[in-house]
């Protein structure tokens, strides 16, 4: 199928199909979605979740605690949201069932740039999806069953039609009350007309926003008298009036108020009878107009607390349902945020070298983490991220009780999404000869930016303390461990036969034995095993070398009996392995001629260093990265 009939197809599917008011209850017999409500169209919209056992995850476990939690696939790309998500679904389950949530205003509460406007933005492309019904031409697409009372018409519908009488429940709008007038009662002139909601058109999704606050009326949220009608329709006539607010354009979908605490209490009010009572009043002496949508409003937090505290606004209070949209708080799903975002720019074929989108995700997360007592907050982050401390850091608390701590207002400040991604723009354009990312270039533009936000001191001085205590300590050890396992050519090898000769040096000693080495035939007796031990054990400092042997034997022996009496690999024990890059990397002097981009002084050597640049850029470097983060390594280890 070729584009053009795509969008051909596309736009014939979501045309205005319309049928008789006979038709309609004939349809409404056994097709409930044909009356269903806008909260009840959303949950069709968002569709099933996907049970998620996190007791079968480790890393899931440790977040969330090993509880069943539930994941959207409407949300996918809403990483490290799950809360929030949750408790939007659990607000249109609610009102789909008739509770207290239908009356109440969905209020995303957060710090700028967490993704309030994208959940919203997600919401209304959702109501796009289900169609509803309408009575044809009314400028409020207002449902066919407000044609009826419920008092009097309620019981014959439900027999008659199987439509529950809790659906009768809108008033009719000054435009219908007019046409059956017209009719002479006569309710089955009129047509019924099933409309897909559409933001394009402002079909049942409307976007209202606080205009200036000594002129903006209640007619954005209302509709006005149309001056060129009143030469025909006096100014009290429905024709007159031209129904173009926030509400008329919603009803029976959604209608989004941006920053919606920025605009003055007066135009607010209409909110409080569309939602509580589902309908509300026009500037002109006309019937009410009814309304039975979602009301959906954002704003900053600093809005929100002068609202709340100022004691008039009480009622408005008791009608709002708020969900808090806090920032990401964990480093695994904040880098996702960022691929997300570079993905949707030129830069997703940009080279961005290892480690540099988890450094800025580090930076961001800390920055927006609570200081915890007796504990050191980038423990606290890698806590949050899901992973297990208990052998590196004793200090470090669980999940529970670092977020008992904290309070519910973590999240709520710190730097936003919005502020990393700017930094990441800046890092990929830093070099004015190569569109690409890496961790130095990050460090330097990081600490360039917090100098000129002009931060409070305190932040300030936070912020940078992060980045020398943290990030780069930090990342002086990933480099140098990624410069010298390019260095090893054979490092895997390497590494396991430093494995292999340790443990069976550790066996032999701890059973008081001596051992031959079967290659070269050399005797080794128990002074001179410990000695050998010594050798790879004293680099990594190891305190405890007795227990240490002893751990290590018994954890290879357990995996030699699954492993068909074969040892592990190498790095296969975290403990191990540690010990034994170490003891591989005990000497930078030897990386020196092959890592440096000096003139070499033999082929040999050019060799070896082309070969470490070559695999330098097989683990995703560019050449000019190599060259960078080479000369920055052992800038930085000749200064330590």
């Amino acid at each position: 199928m070729s584009i053009f009939d795509h969008v051909q197809n596309r736009y014939e599917r979501v045309q205005q199909e319309d049928m008789s008011l006979q038709e309609y209850l004939e349809l409404c017999r056994g097709e409930p979605t044909a009356y269903a409500t806008a909260a009840e169209r959303m949950l069709v919209a968002i569709g099933e979740p996907e049970v998620i056992d996190t007791a079968k995850d480790s890393r899931l476990s440790r977040i969330f605690s090993n509880k069943v939690i539930r994941r959207y696939p409407a949300f996918s790309e809403f990483y490290g949201m799950e809360e929030a998500i949750e408790q939007i679904v659990s607000y249109f389950r609610h009102a789909a069932q008739g509770l207290e949530e239908r009356k109440q205003i969905l209020y995303l509460l957060g710090p700028v740039g967490g993704g309030k406007s994208s959940l919203a933005e997600r919401l209304k492309l959702l109501m796009e999806r289900v169609p509803f019904y309408a009575i044809k031409g009314s400028p409020v697409y207002e449902s066919p069953l407000g044609l009826f009372s419920p008092e009097e018409d309620g019981e014959l519908l439900e027999k008659e039609y199987n439509i529950p009488r809790r659906y009768l429940k809108s008033v009719m709008s000054p435009w219908a009350a007019k046409r059956l007038k017209e009719y002479g009662g006569d309710i089955s002139q009129f047509r019924v007309a099933r409309l897909y909601p559409s933001r394009l058109n402002q079909i049942a999704i409307s976007k209202t926003e606080p205009g200036d606050e000594n002129n903006q009326d209640i007619s954005s949220l209302v509709g006005k008298v149309d001056i060129r009608q009143l030469e025909m329709y006096s100014q009290d006539d429905p024709d007159a009036y031209s129904f173009s607010g926030g509400l008329c354009r919603s009803n029976q979908g959604l209608m989004e108020f941006v920053e919606m605490f920025k605009a003055p209490i007066k135009v607010l009010h209409p909110l409080l009878t569309a939602t509580q009572e589902g309908n509300y009043n026009p500037t002109e002496g006309m019937g009410a107009i009814p309304f039975d949508g979602v009301i959906l409003a954002h704003s900053n937090e600093s809005e929100w607390q002068t609202f709340r505290n100022n004691r008039n606004n009480e009622a408005f209070l008791d009608r709002v349902y708020i969900v808090k949209v806090p920032y990401c708080l964990r480093v695994t799903e904040e880098v996702k945020i960022y691929q997300k975002l570079l993905e949707h720019s030129s830069l997703n074929q940009a080279p961005c070298a290892p480690d540099t989108l988890r450094m800025l995700a580090q930076f961001s997360v800390l920055s927006r983490l609570k200081e915890p007592e007796n504990s050191s907050v980038y423990s606290k982050m890698r806590v949050y991220d899901g992973e297990n401390l208990k052998d590196t850091d004793p200090k470090a608390k669980s999940i529970q009780e670092y977020r008992d701590s904290a309070g519910v207002d973590e999240g709520m400040d710190g730097l936003s999404t919005r502020f990393a991604f700017k930094i990441l723009s800046k890092v990929f354009n830093f070099d004015t000869h190569e569109v690409a990312a890496n961790p130095v270039h990050l460090l330097y533009v990081l600490e360039q930016r917090l100098e000129q936000e002009q931060l409070p001191k305190e932040a300030f001085e936070r912020y940078l303390r992060y980045i020398k205590e943290f990030l780069a300590p930090r990342y002086v050890d990933f480099i140098g461990k990624e410069i010298q396992t390019a260095y090893l050519e054979s490092y895997s090898e390497y590494g396991q036969n430093i494995f292999d000769r340790y443990v069976t040096y550790a066996d032999f000693w701890i059973q008081d034995q001596e051992y031959r080495d079967p290659e070269t035939g050399e005797l080794f007796n128990r002074q001179a095993l410990n000695d050998e031990l010594e050798k790879i054990e004293k680099p990594a400092g190891i305190s405890n070398p007795k227990d240490f042997r002893h751990e290590v034997v018994n954890f290879v022996l357990r995996a030699r009996a699954q492993n068909n009496g074969m040892n592990p690999s190498w790095q296969s024990y975290e403990k191990l392995r540690g010990v034994i890059e170490k003891k591989m990397f005990a000497n930078t002097e030897e990386l020196l001629p092959v890592i440096s981009f000096n003139a070499k002084a033999s082929a040999a050597d050019q060799k070896k260093h082309e070969d470490f640049v070559a695999r330098m850029v097989d683990r995703g470097y560019t050449e000019k990265q190599v060259r960078l983060l080479s000369e920055w390594y052992l800038r930085v280890r000749k200064s330590q």
